[in-house]
């Protein structure tokens, strides 16, 4: 059960991970064969669906990503949460504002993950 504490316990380490840019940590949360959307692996990845599965493909997207953004720093702005799913609204890269929906399989590991950025 997700819980406002746990919820911002994952928001937190899932920033951290992310300003670390280490690929390992960043990985941590997320199970083998997560789904990931976001408008940036149209752009970046030549991806027309903007969805990529597993942590193969998405890991190579977000390395990429890292590459092509070296100066990457997400700020936790809030945490929403619900039934198995938490929804993280922070400061992204180029200036942008984004919320990220995930949800999370039976062994606490997110299965699946939809960016939005305004």
């Amino acid at each position: 059960m997700i819980t406002k504490e746990s919820a911002l316990t994952f928001a937190q380490h899932w920033v951290d991970a992310w300003n670390s840019h280490d690929m390992a940590k960043i990985l941590s949360h997320y199970t083998d064969d997560f789904e990931m959307t976001t408008p940036f692996i149209v752009s970046i990845m030549n991806e027309p669906t903007g969805t990529l599965r597993g942590k193969d493909k998405v890991g190579a997207y977000w390395s990429t990503a890292l590459k092509k953004y070296p100066e990457l720093e997400f700020k936790l702005i809030d945490v929403l949460y619900g039934v198995n799913t938490i929804t993280i609204y922070y400061h992204s890269i180029l200036g942008k504002k984004a919320v990220e929906f995930f949800l999370f399989g039976a062994d606490d590991k997110v299965i699946k993950s939809i960016a939005h950025y305004d």
